[in-house]
């Protein structure tokens, strides 16, 4: 019986070496570790492989910065004279043509109005009607003023006989030799002869006003009359289109036997004593350009340089519209027409940190950037702000520094990757 019990109670030696379950734990170990790798450690920014040979890249510098804009710009004269019709009517004659230089008061186009040349006729029926008028009124007072006379005349004599006569019967009735009642009589005729007169002599006071007042009248009417007779005359003369002033006949638009509306546009004269020069400016720049800007104008390698004489609110197309003068020289065989390039002057030079123009800004918008490792193995996605711009360089705000080299180029295969691999093309 003890011989079993010894035998079950016999100790097994334990395996020595890796075992199949001492792998799984192995397996097991493993996996976490990568997986805290790649939680904390590994580096998850999106990847793109980019060619490098097929990138623009460029240094950051850090220069002057000149803020300025390049616009195309037209030549035009210096002033337009528009010829609007002073009187209507039918031409008759072109005696000048189109591109021509003319003089102040030199005829360019004959006109015809035969309604103008009736007025004329009129006129000049009322005003020898209304001479006669006043002619014939003046006789008839020189005539009035006579017959005044004799009649103040006839009136003292008969004052006079009335005045005897009533002294005679003063003296007559003393002794009683007339009436009571003739003395009385001859009385009251000296009054009423006396009385008569002051009231002839008033009536004929009001009637000399009146028609003092009335020749003034017509006197008046009469010298009316020829300035508007003049007028009617000086209306002939505007039939003769003149230039009114020196310089060339740029627009003829009306046709012999065309008919012209008084006040109508039939051309313009282009003065030619000087020069401006307009340019369409994007509407970006709006608040930034004022008169008096400083501008300049290349042309066959002399400058020339302008100033921003008047700046149109209006705003068309996306463009708004500038004049500019030369402030002392212009070119030689300058034409109306010509189109330069102008450089506009927004502000004072300052040195800043640039970035040349490139494609990159239409997918950033200037927000952010590529910029290349030192090694140039690889470029990363960096947040910039970029203030103003000119025709050549960004100025950098922040997030760039001097030497540092980007991808200015356009971004549109990137993506919204943030990392670039650069590798040379095969």
């Amino acid at each position: 019986m003890d011989t079993p019990r010894e035998t079950m109670d016999k100790v097994i030696p334990k395996k020595k070496g890796l075992q199949k379950k001492h792998i799984g734990y192995i397996a097991i170990g493993l996996a976490i570790i990568v997986l805290i790798y790649m939680a904390f450690f590994a580096d998850r920014t999106s990847t793109y492989k980019v060619e490098k040979d097929k990138l623009i890249i460029e240094t950051v510098t850090e220069d002057q910065f000149n803020d300025y804009i390049t616009v195309p710009g037209t030549v035009e004269p210096i002033s337009t004279i528009f010829l609007d019709a002073q009187e209507g009517g039918r031409v008759e004659e072109k005696i000048v043509e189109e591109g021509s230089m003319v003089k102040k008061g030199e005829v360019i186009l004959r006109l015809s109005n035969p309604d103008l040349y009736l007025n004329i006729l009129n006129s000049e029926g009322d005003l020898a009607y209304k001479e006669n008028l006043l002619r014939n009124t003046q006789i008839a007072m020189e005539q009035d003023k006579l017959q005044i006379k004799r009649d103040l005349v006839t009136i003292g004599y008969d004052i006079e006989r009335k005045v005897r006569n009533f002294h005679q019967n003063e003296i007559l009735i003393k002794d009683n030799l007339i009436s009571k009642e003739e003395y009385i009589r001859s009385k009251e005729d000296m009054e009423m002869a006396i009385q008569s007169k002051k009231l002839y002599i008033e009536r004929e006071t009001q009637d000399s006003i009146f028609r003092s007042v009335n020749v003034e009248t017509m006197k008046n009417d009469l010298i009316n009359m020829r300035k508007n007779l003049a007028l009617v005359k000086d209306r002939v003369k505007n039939l003769n289109v003149t230039a009114p002033v020196d310089g060339q006949l740029g627009l003829l638009t009306p046709e012999i036997g065309q008919n012209i509306n008084r006040g109508e546009n039939m051309g313009q004269i282009n003065v030619l004593t000087s020069y401006k020069v307009t340019a369409q400016i994007d509407e970006h720049y709006i608040d930034r350009v004022r008169t008096q800007l400083n501008a300049t104008l290349d042309r066959q390698g002399s400058k020339f340089d302008l100033t921003v004489r008047r700046v149109f609110p209006e705003v068309r197309n996306g463009t708004f519209k500038i004049e500019m003068i030369f402030r002392d020289s212009m070119p030689d065989n300058i034409r109306t027409g010509q189109t330069y390039y102008i450089s506009l002057q927004l502000g004072q030079p300052k040195r800043s940190v640039l970035v040349p123009i490139g494609g990159f800004f239409q997918e950033t918008g200037g927000q952010w950037i590529f910029v290349l490792d030192p090694t140039e193995s690889f470029a990363t996605k960096r947040n910039i702000s970029i203030g103003r711009k000119n025709p050549k360089y960004y100025e950098v705000l922040e997030g760039l520094k001097p030497g540092e080299k980007v991808i200015v180029s356009g971004y549109e295969t990137f993506g919204k990757n943030e990392k670039l691999i650069l590798k040379k093309s095969k």
